[in-house]
């Protein structure tokens, strides 16, 4: 199995190399200034090897701006304008809204752990909003929900993309005296002033 040992601990600045009798995880001693655990490289013979010059194919670095939003009142925006939007298509529609704010904030949980297998490419903490979902659902209710994730914040723009499905059409055109409707909008900060915005649509309506 994987990440059950240990051969080598270092940053960009420290190198030590385990020479303990096992390399096993639960064998191990990991204070590195044990000298007889762990043997040390030097950071003249580390410099050597990761300075500029040493490895001239490679790139040089390239200075990235910080992103100087404030992307949680930036979400909280964006979501405002989204329900908005929401609630004026279903007048459209001569339906009313009402929402489902309790499950809104359980899908904060949900876009970031989308977010963060897109990056990482592994998931956590989906048992535990399941756990909360089958909780915030009553019996004989469904949920349903939409994502839709964009490199750009134009609330707009992200509203109409998300009803060129007809999932989402159904959920936001979604019918009944028990239908309920949440959103969640989150914005994820990138250098150079990028980001990317998730948005979920979802209904929790009562089984006839």
């Amino acid at each position: 199995m994987p990440y059950r040992t240990v051969g080598c601990i270092f940053n960009h600045y420290q190198f030590y190399a385990n020479c303990q009798s096992s390399d096993a995880i639960e064998m191990c001693e990991f204070n590195v200034k044990v000298s007889s655990s762990w043997k040390s490289m030097s950071e003249d013979a580390i410099w050597s090897i990761c300075e500029p010059s040493s490895c001239p194919l490679w790139p040089p670095l390239c200075p990235l701006r910080r992103n100087p939003f404030d992307t949680v009142k930036y979400s909280d925006l964006l979501e405002k304008q989204l329900c908005d939007l929401v609630v004026a298509y279903r007048q459209n529609e001569g339906l009313t809204t009402q929402w489902d704010h309790e499950l809104s904030y359980l899908l904060t949980s949900l876009l970031s752990s989308h977010e963060c297998e897109r990056i990482t490419g592994f998931t956590a903490g989906n048992e535990e909003f399941q756990d909360a979902l089958r909780q915030a659902i009553p019996e004989k209710h469904t949920f349903s929900g939409f994502p839709i994730q964009q490199a750009h914040t134009n609330i707009k723009k992200l509203f109409h993309e998300a009803l060129k499905s007809s999932l989402c059409q159904d959920i936001i055109s979604c019918r009944g005296d028990k239908v309920r409707l949440s959103v969640r909008v989150c914005v994820f900060p990138y250098p150079e002033s990028s980001f990317l915005a998730i948005l979920l649509y979802n209904n929790k309506e009562k089984k006839g």
